[in-house]
């Protein structure tokens, strides 16, 4: 069993070139430019944020009163009428719960600058399956009411709506995807699945929504011969779509072909770990910072379908990005092989994970395997009076990528490093830990990024040491 292992940093000695970054391509002189544009930090709620929340409570009114205008009395003491009305209310409500599921993911600019990809995505999971209650909650409740004024069976009468009845059966069959890709999204079933299976179980969803939007127009209560209900509904439903096209497909299109990256050069960063560097056209005019991650889709044969989130692993440098990925799937093994010139289209840049969130002059950055790559780049973006300690984990030296530059670039700040190395049940940190490593941990700005086990470890180690919540600062980009 390998002891653990603690290496500090030495004083600063004279800077060792690092082996693929800068590329040498580059003169010293262009790599860092003062026209590298650099996203401009955020306000803590800016009035977009406001102004969208009151949207969304309003257009939740309109829905829930449209559900509710559709009932009249003498329908509510009809046999079945309670259950019917409220089948129509859940199905309403069912139907925006979906709209505004579909908005959170959209990445929307304004939202995602203020916000973080990550948070919204964790809001995106939460409201995700009452839409899916309610669906489930307005069939069961349609189809009782039916029956009850039939007066016939259950099983009677779903196949009476399912083959009679117009949009029944396609609204069937996109309920059905709807809670496919729901079912794929619960923690438990996404831990069995490989990502490239749960984005394509998720792409159904739009054809789900769009077999229930179908159905609810054509044949629902609140808009049949109801004009203004309908024109409201459509254009909530089409919006959406929009902002899905324009965000999900027009403004990374554009960018792509704006910025025509290319794949320049594909190196080791340790086991099973590469560094891959992208050149390309005007990427000083591109918002990114370090600690960003954007979504990328290479152009090749076996991957120009599928997009995966990887962070940038050093700050961009002029004509130049660069991310590091480890090998955890089919997808990022076959990154290793990717030849020079291989197009890539991309999508962001994403994420709240920089150096616009510290609020104080003294920093903590902690990074365990790949999650040391947003960490690097956010280490080349912090101001330069910024005091650093940078505390790293893996099992081994090598397996820290880019350990060489962290070296340098701590030891040309005066900062500290601490390389964490030995099994995990020998290598704790607590708080006690912690408050070992970083004595004025509480008065710091601490930075974490790694696996879900090991942030929530160190999380609530630094809330223990004393670190103010709003201290902490971390971002999950898993699927």
């Amino acid at each position: 069993m390998t002891a653990p292992h603690l290496s500090q940093q030495p004083p600063p000695k004279p800077p060792v070139r690092p082996r693929d970054w800068p590329p040498p391509s580059v003169p010293p002189s262009s790599r860092r430019t003062g026209r590298v544009r650099r996203r401009l930090p955020a306000r803590r709620r800016p009035l977009v944020v406001d102004a969208l929340a009151a949207a969304t409570g309003l257009g939740l009114g309109i829905s829930l009163a449209l559900g509710i205008g559709a009932q009249t009395v003498s329908a509510l003491h009809a046999p079945g009428g309670v259950a019917t009305a409220l089948g129509r209310v859940t199905g309403m409500l069912s139907g925006y719960a979906m709209v505004i599921t579909v908005l959170l993911s959209a990445r929307i600019p304004p939202l995602e600058r203020a916000l973080g990809q990550d948070r919204l995505i964790v809001w995106h999971r939460r409201i995700a399956p009452w839409g899916l209650y309610l669906l489930l909650a307005h069939a069961v409740l349609i189809t009782v009411g039916y029956a009850r004024a039939a007066k016939t069976g259950i099983l009677a009468e779903i196949g009476q709506l399912l083959w009679t009845y117009s949009g029944i059966l396609s609204a069937t069959v996109g309920s059905a995807l709807l809670l496919a890709a729901g079912v794929t999204s619960y923690r438990r079933a996404r831990s069995r699945m490989k990502y490239e299976t749960w984005w394509a179980v998720h792409l159904y969803t739009y054809l789900g929504l769009g077999l229930s939007f179908v159905h609810q127009v054509d044949t629902g209560a609140p808009f049949v011969g109801h004009s203004l209900a309908t024109a409201w509904w459509t254009s909530l439903w089409v919006g959406a779509l929009t902002v899905v096209l324009v965000f999900r497909v027009g403004l990374p299109l554009w960018r792509s072909v704006r910025h025509d990256l290319r794949v320049a050069k594909v190196s080791s960063a340790g086991p099973d770990t590469w560094s891959i560097v992208l050149s390309g056209r005007h990427l000083e005019r591109l918002p990114t910072a370090g600690g960003q991650f954007m979504m990328w889709r290479f152009l090749r044969r076996e991957l120009w379908w599928q997009a995966h989130p990887y962070s940038l692993s050093a700050a961009p440098e002029a004509g130049h990005l660069r991310i590091t990925v480890k090998e955890l799937g089919d997808h990022s093994t076959a990154l290793s092989r990717l030849a020079p010139g291989t197009r890539v289209a991309f999508e962001g840049p994403y994420g709240v994970f920089t150096a616009d969130a510290r609020q104080s002059r003294n920093v903590l950055l902690v990074g365990a395997g790949v999650g040391t790559t947003p960490i690097r780049a956010l280490l080349d973006d912090l101001p330069r009076d910024t005091h650093v300690v940078v505390l790293l984990r893996g099992r081994r030296s090598e397996d820290i990528a880019h350990l060489d530059e962290f070296e340098r670039l701590v030891g040309k700040r005066r900062g500290r490093l601490h390389a964490l190395t030995g099994p995990r049940e020998t290598v704790r940190l607590d708080a006690p830990s912690l408050h070992t490593l970083v004595p004025d941990i509480a008065g710091r700005d601490v930075f974490v990024c790694g696996p879900d086990e090991f942030t929530r470890t160190v999380i609530a180690a630094a809330r223990d040491a004393g670190v103010p919540a709003r201290h902490i600062h971390h971002e999950d980009f898993a699927f």
